[in-house]
């Protein structure tokens, strides 16, 4: 019987500069970051503004 194998020959991540904030979400919707953070876990997301 013939093993066929694989590996991970390399892994790889990117972070976006923009950070947007519940504090900056509470401005642009009705709610509050207690609301956001007791809900979701969620202080703080990064948006990728342009492609790239």
């Amino acid at each position: 019987m013939n093993k066929t194998t694989a590996a991970i020959t390399a892994v790889g991540s990117y972070v976006p500069d923009f950070i947007l904030s519940n504090q900056i979400l509470e401005t642009l919707v009705d709610t509050n970051d207690e609301w956001i953070t007791s809900r979701t876990g969620i202080k703080e997301r990064r948006i990728l503004k342009e492609e790239g």
